[in-house]
């Protein structure tokens, strides 16, 4: 069977993370040619040499993300190099939990997450998508639940994630007819990628609050708040971050698509 991403060109933004990591390594073992991009040389170059031990084709960019200039000039190197750009994934999260109430909440710390989501989210798919039009390409990105949850302390957090879900819709809208598919990936928390991930922070802040240690407070919103019983995992992710990317879903547009065990089912 051909691989799902045979000959295809990706470029991953936040490709030292642990998603962005573990799709990368899906990608490129699916066929892709992969190109990283990232704040952190080091986490880069752990990712791209796993790629190249394992026979796949990776190169690397040291690139901060709300850098316009410096982000539309890779997408141009890269589309120069590679002849073209047919995926974008946005594995760039804000790793953040307002934790305050909203009357004690100031209006720096709400707006600045917000507004960082929103720069991360148009800077690397404006420069992309300038390589896709009438070519055809994929425009993945990633949010969590908070859009759809209701409860104190995570104003911010859930603001920002509803809107990367709109970003991502309206954004299949602006390039549908073009050509461009935009999907927008809405996993839970995933216990195997807490570790390496920039939200640990938070995560570890929440387990110290309810005195409950972190693996076990994951364990149990996997058993009490999923229909499978359990969180997904890094595997699961980047495995169906591939099928999106690839031409086996080219129906797939202004989705926002739960890949979360069943945590949330709408």
């Amino acid at each position: 069977m051909t691989a799902l991403l045979t000959n295809k060109v990706a470029v991953i933004y936040g490709g030292g993370g642990a998603i962005g990591g573990a799709c990368a390594r899906v990608f490129a073992r699916e066929g892709a040619r992969v190109y990283l991009a990232g704040r952190t040389r080091a986490k880069l170059d752990t990712v791209a040499n796993d790629i190249r031990a394992a026979g796949g084709r990776a190169r690397v960019a040291e690139l901060d993300i709300f850098d316009e200039a410096a982000v539309r000039a890779h997408a141009d190197a890269v589309a120069g190099e590679a002849g073209g750009i047919d995926i974008m994934l946005n594995a760039i999260l804000i790793a953040h939990v307002q934790g305050k109430e909203f009357l004690d909440t100031t209006l720096a710390e709400f707006e600045e997450p917000i507004t960082a989501t929103a720069r991360s989210l148009f800077i690397p798919a404006q420069a992309v998508a300038r390589h896709m039009v009438d070519r055809g390409g994929v425009i993945v990105s990633l949010t969590t639940p908070g859009g759809r949850w209701a409860g104190r302390g995570f104003l911010a957090n859930g603001v920002f994630s509803a809107a990367t879900e709109a970003f991502s819709r309206l954004l299949a809208a602006e390039l549908g007819r073009s050509s461009v598919r935009c999907v927008c990936l809405r996993p839970d928390a995933l216990p195997d990628a807490v570790a390496l991930s920039g939200a640990r922070e938070v995560f570890e802040d929440a387990s110290r609050n309810i005195g409950i240690p972190l693996q076990e407070l994951l364990a149990e919103r996997g058993r009490t708040a999923t229909l499978l019983g359990r969180l997904p995992t890094l595997a699961e992710v980047a495995e169906f971050a591939a099928f999106v990317a690839s031409d086996r879903a080219t129906a797939t547009t202004g989705a926002v698509i739960n890949v979360n065990c069943g945590s949330l089912t709408d």
